[in-house]
């Protein structure tokens, strides 16, 4: 087997996009096995790169060539700065998303922590939770992923500290997120129907206020129930009260519903995919706030005619989900579709963890911010890849790389992004082996003759 013939073509074409960056073929190789050696190594730490690269593996100072790119040590004629690149992700996700026959896409923003709970001596740690809720130092990032029917593009990166010099605030890191989205957006003059959804760490009516001056949508989790909003009653009158008031008062039964998900029920210790029911209540709410929310500019008010959505998934421990929309939700159709909407959120989020742990982007350990935004810019070039690798199972190769990962065919059951990174380990690994293998030779004249022996009729290319 060889690299050319299975997946070099596929893989040159994705770096392609990346080319209007690079000012001279050293560092584009030097781009190309880093992103290859991410893959490879399931992490972003510059040895382990190097390791993971069959061509940086084969020379002395191929984990300082790592650090240089990603510090711009070596990239003087050129632009592999985290911003660039994600410019050029954008760009490139926008392209593969536009290929889908809809015209309606889905925004997924969602605010992750980089964690470094031992680290010391890293530049501007912030304090972020922990998963058991404890602070720990490590960074934030937000990252917008784009999903139109059985397609994903990543549309936005960016990671950035509060104890940083210059930062503002972390709402206005949304803020930049979402502007920087719907101007790429606006060029494409791809979609009729964008709708952003988002998580209850940004239920704030700034967002909202922001999505719906760019003329989108939103479908948000509930965080602030004590929100004062107006509900509309079984009679028709609009009740002043909050969010917490109109759920309990005003919810109305629209839908029932089978889905399959993730979860635990009953006395099950572990989550695992099954069916379960979910119940879609909604009601008509209406919302007055300050157009200049957060910004400068003399208060103004203004109103939106939302709907409040509940979703309570039965035999589960999951909490019901509050969500709040400016979609209209009138019938069971249209129900059931913000449920279908907010639960794929829930399968997104498999993306991120992917990405976080497929491509160890907390192993960063460098000494340089702008370099810690380079390596976790490369972990997204690299999952943006993967991402293009698994539009289908009917690939051969797709199939090919799960059966490495330990997939086991089953019409039911499809591979996930992580087992798929895992059968490509397996491939790089195989071919930096051989280009080792070849190393010694050439400078050796043959093999020991016990790894000889193991490796039986093996012979160098």
């Amino acid at each position: 087997m060889s690299w050319e013939a299975s997946w070099e073509d596929p893989f040159a074409g994705y770096l392609r996009c990346f080319d209007g960056l690079i000012g001279d073929k050293r560092t584009g190789v030097t781009f190309g096995e880093i992103v290859r050696g991410i893959i490879g190594a399931g992490s972003v730490v510059c040895q382990r790169i190097a390791a993971s690269s069959p061509i940086l593996n084969a020379v002395t100072d191929g984990a300082q060539r790592v650090i240089r790119l990603a510090t711009g040590e070596s990239t003087k004629r050129s632009q592999l700065d985290a911003e660039s690149l994600t410019e050029r992700l954008r760009n490139r996700g926008i392209e593969e998303l536009a290929q889908a026959e809809s015209d309606e896409l889905w925004l997924m923003l969602d605010g992750s922590d980089l964690r470094k709970p031992h680290a010391e001596a890293m530049p501007d740690l912030m304090q972020v939770k922990a998963l058991d809720g404890s602070l720990v130092p490590g960074y934030r990032t937000l990252n917008v992923l784009g999903v139109t029917p059985k397609r994903r593009g990543i549309l936005y990166h960016r990671l950035f500290s509060s104890e940083e010099a210059g930062f503002v605030s972390e709402p206005v890191e949304v803020q930049k997120a979402l502007r920087a989205v719907h101007q790429a957006l606006q060029s494409a003059l791809r979609w009729s129907n964008v709708s952003w959804i988002i998580d209850r760490g940004l239920d704030d009516v700034a967002v909202w206020r922001t999505i719906w001056e760019q003329d989108e949508h939103v479908v948000s989790r509930v965080k602030h129930t004590e929100r004062l909003i107006a509900y509309q009653s079984q009679n028709g009158q609009w009740v002043e009260s909050d969010v917490a008031g109109a759920a309990s008062s005003a919810l109305r039964l629209w839908a029932t519903v089978q889905t399959e998900m993730v979860t635990t029920r009953g006395r099950q210790v572990r989550p695992k995919a099954q069916m379960v029911t979910a119940e879609i209540k909604a009601c008509p709410i209406r919302l007055t706030y300050d157009l200049n929310v957060r910004r400068k500019g003399e208060p103004e008010a203004a109103q939106k005619d939302l709907w409040l959505v509940e979703v309570h998934l039965l035999g589960t421990k999951l909490d019901p989900w509050l969500l709040i929309t400016d979609w209209p939700v009138s019938d069971a159709e249209s129900a059931v579709r913000i449920f279908r909407m907010y639960r794929q959120r829930w399968a997104v989020e498999d993306s991120f963890k992917f990405t976080k742990e497929g491509l160890g982007w907390e192993d960063v350990q460098l000494l340089d911010m702008t370099g810690i935004r380079t390596l976790v810019a490369l972990a997204w070039v690299a999952a943006g890849f993967l991402y293009e690798l698994g539009l289908t199972l009917d690939w051969p190769e797709v199939q090919l790389l799960a059966r490495l990962g330990g997939w086991v065919p089953h019409k039911d059951r499809k591979p996930g992004k992580i087992t798929l990174t895992r059968g490509l380990h397996r491939v790089v690994e195989m071919l930096t082996t051989e280009a080792f293998l070849q190393a010694y030779i050439k400078e050796h004249g043959a093999l020991p003759r016990r790894i000889a022996a193991l490796l039986k009729d093996w012979t160098p290319r």
